[in-house]
Formats: C-alpha cells, sequence, structure tokens
C-alpha cells in the first residue's frame, strides 16, 4: 500500500482502512497495523490535529486496541461506518480547507533530530499523560523546555548554572540565538518575542501552581485535560521555534 502524499490522502486512507478493519477486517491483511500506528503518530503529535483527531486515536495505540474498542461499542457494520465517518469528519474538514500538505513539520518529527533520545521520550510522554495524568503532563511541559534549553546550550558550549529555572535558560537562550526582544528595534519582533517570553513564564507558574512537583494545602488545585493539553502544546511549541532556530543558525 502506497503511502498518501498529502494529510489530508493520509488521513482519508485511515479513516477508509479502520472502517475496512471494522467491517471486513482487510486492512489488517494490507499491513494495516503499521500503516495505523504511523498515521496515528502523526496526527496525534501535530499541534493543528491532536485535538481534531478523533478521540479514540489518544488511547487506542494500534489495531487490536482499536477493534477492541469498536466491536464492543457497536455490533452492526452500518453503526462503525457511520460512526467513524462522524469521528474523522473535523480532522477532514481542517486538513481539506487548511494548507497542510506532506512537507508540514510535526513536533515530533523536530525532536526525533536529539540525540540521545531523552528528548523525544519526554515529548511523548507529555502528550500520552494528559488526558489521563494532567499534573504529569503539566510537569513534562516544563521539562521539555528546560531540556531542549540546556541541549542547545551545552551543544554551543554556553555556560549555565546547574540550578537555573526555566525562565532563566530560556533567557540564556533567546540571547544565543538572537531571540531576546532587547536584541531587537521593530515593535512586531519585540511584541512577539516578548509574548514568547511571557508564554515561557507562565508555563513556569503553572506548573508549579497546579502540577504535581509540590505540595499543595487544603484546597488543591486540580487540573483537566484542557489544561495540560494546553500547556504540553504551548511547550511544544515553544521548544520547537527555539530548536527551528538553532537549526537556522548552525
Amino acid at each position: 500500500m502506497d503511502i498518501p502524499e498529502s494529510a489530508f490522502d493520509r488521513a482519508t486512507a485511515l479513516q477508509n482502512g479502520l472502517i475496512a478493519a471494522a467491517t471486513d477486517g482487510s486492512f489488517a491483511l494490507e499491513n494495516g497495523g503499521n500503516l495505523y500506528k504511523a498515521f496515528r503518530k502523526e496526527l496525534i503529535e501535530n499541534v493543528g490535529t491532536r485535538n481534531i483527531a478523533p478521540d479514540f486515536l489518544r488511547t487506542k495505540r494500534d489495531l487490536s486496541q482499536f477493534w477492541e474498542h469498536i466491536k464492543d461499542k457497536f455490533p452492526t457494520y452500518a453503526e462503525r461506518r457511520k460512526y467513524l465517518y462522524e469521528e474523522f469528519s473535523p480532522l477532514l474538514d481542517y486538513l481539506e480547507n487548511s494548507n497542510s500538505s506532506a512537507h508540514e513539520t510535526t513536533v515530533g518529527e523536530v525532536f526525533s533530530k536529539f540525540t540521545p533520545g531523552h528528548i523525544p521520550e519526554i515529548w511523548d510522554k507529555a502528550l500520552e499523560r494528559t488526558k489521563n495524568d494532567p499534573e504529569g503532563a503539566i510537569t513534562l511541559a516544563r521539562t521539555l523546555l528546560e531540556s531542549v534549553c540546556k541541549y542547545i546550550l551545552d551543544d554551543t558550549e554556553t555556560p549555565y548554572k546547574a540550578d537555573a529555572n526555566l525562565p532563566k535558560l530560556w533567557a540564556d537562550c533567546s540571547t544565543l540565538l538572537n531571540l531576546s526582544p532587547s536584541q531587537h528595534t521593530e515593535d512586531v519582533f519585540k511584541t512577539i518575542l516578548g509574548s514568547c517570553q511571557n508564554i515561557v513564564g507562565s508555563l513556569g507558574s503553572l506548573r508549579n501552581k497546579i502540577s504535581d512537583s509540590h505540595g499543595q494545602g487544603k484546597r488543591p488545585v486540580k487540573p483537566q485535560t484542557r489544561h495540560a493539553e494546553l500547556a504540553v502544546n504551548l511547550a511544544g511549541s515553544m521548544a520547537q521555534f527555539l530548536v527551528s532556530t538553532w537549526e537556522n543558525r548552525k
């Protein structure tokens, strides 16, 4: 089975493949298991598609888990087809009307270039925990940014203190990569870069306030999935921005 070039065609192929898997099982006979894992990974790692992809893709990691999910949920082929068409509709509408293409770079693809592999592992764990462990996901969002900053500083042999907090690490990286607001005179760039700085600072504060990194008092604040998704997606975007800038300067 050839891999479609566009994101829309890949999502359509996944939808049609799952319909086949939910009815006559032919998708599994065409190396569907590997394709399911590849397409699933692409959709849930892409910040633009993660929240509009079918919900079951976040928890059903292979075709056997998908099968257990849908066979119990809907007894007839007609119900399964209707369900999958409805689940994929928002995603396909988005991809069809956006500028998504085969060349679109996901956050996961950017992090996969790192050696050693602890940074992509942090990203994967953060994504996995957003639904079932929001507190842990928020902690990992900050850990991701800290790790990316330290990696870049180490690679460029830029010294930093072992106990440096996230805002300080971000500031050091920003200065190194000419991303500090003070390094620019144009108002629009100062505003954008200042907003990035504020987001990073807010992620650190959110982690301290409602993650599992600190004890809480009589009325603990419990984050929900949407809070974790926001923190993880923001951290991923900020980290991707740093990495892309760093690679362009190498």
